[in-house]
């Protein structure tokens, strides 16, 4: 029987009965998780609503994405705390400039404010293929409705979403919130949504990890590894204080000894963020668990 006729007819019935409970996540839907990073930051603006409905167009198991807090509490999505240089326009229709990007912090404005900033005509000096467009950076709240109502329309299994907390010791409560206070606000959202079992939250900030541990247990997790951190596996995930569900490093830092590692320990490995075509073969070759992407198109075979 096809797996999905099961999913399909659930959805139809819901459909019919005009039930709003989220459909559960298809058991070994993401065997190998296709994780659009940011959306698909190689063909379409970063973390915004267009890039995460084109990723889905592209088949991603995972939408990746990163989220801060707003002056007003608002959970919104930004790879930066601040209103970036290399993609945004100002409200003056300016572009925005390196040395002045840190006087525009997302902590420190309303969301409505942040409605007056564009993140989607500058054209990308790393991404030049990038569709452009008008578009603003929307609420969590917002993503989660708009893959909903797309994946609902289609009939299809809805994704799963693998948000990154930004946070940094040195910008706690100045240029950022503080782990507890994004998590908290973070995992209302996600709560009122019902999608906790479509979630990971992932943080190179352990204190992140660390409190969503202790006070949301049953949240899945991703501990991010820079490229140069020279620790051992075993030294990071001791420093964590608990196992996480994927491990995610950089992904020049994977081989077939860690990939082992880690699966004796029950964790998964998905790397980031891999562009090219020949590396994402060598990784799956050695058994990873998943690839982060900015062209999840590469993944199409």
């Amino acid at each position: 029987m096809n797996k999905l006729y099961p999913y399909l007819l659930a959805v139809l019935i819901s459909a019919c009965s005009g039930s709003k409970e989220l459909l559960k996540p298809i058991e070994g839907a993401a065997s190998f998780d296709k994780q659009g990073h940011r959306g698909c930051r190689g063909l379409m603006p970063e973390n915004t609503i267009p890039a995460m409905l084109k990723a889905l167009d592209l088949g991603v198991t995972t939408l990746e994405m990163d989220v801060v807090l707003t002056k007003d509490k608002k959970v919104i999505l930004s790879h930066e705390p601040w209103f970036a240089q290399e993609i945004t326009t100002k409200p003056d229709g300016k572009y925005m400039g390196e040395r002045e990007e840190r006087k525009f912090n997302i902590f420190w404005m309303t969301y409505e404010q942040t409605k007056d900033f564009d993140v989607g005509m500058k054209p990308h000096p790393r991404f030049p293929g990038q569709l452009k467009m008008k578009v603003t950076k929307p609420l969590l709240a917002d993503v989660i409705d708009s893959v909903k109502k797309d994946m609902m329309t289609r009939r299809r299994p809805f994704p799963f979403y693998n948000i990154e907390t930004k946070t940094d010791p040195q910008f706690d409560g100045v240029f950022t919130a503080t782990p507890a206070e994004i998590v908290d606000q973070l995992m209302a959202v996600i709560k009122e949504k019902q999608v906790e079992e479509y979630v990971i939250i992932q943080s190179f900030d352990f204190r992140t990890l660390q409190y969503l541990h202790e006070k949301y247990p049953a949240i899945k997790t991703a501990m991010l590894i820079e490229g140069d951190d020279a620790r051992s596996f075993e030294e990071q995930v001791k420093v964590l204080g608990f196992k996480p569900t994927i491990y995610s490093p950089e992904h020049s830092l994977v081989n077939e000894k860690l990939v082992k590692k880690c699966h004796q320990q029950g964790i998964k490995v998905i790397p980031w963020t891999v562009n090219e075509r020949e590396r994402i073969q060598a990784l799956k070759a050695i058994g990873v668990d998943g690839i982060i992407t900015d062209y999840p198109d590469l993944l199409l075979d």
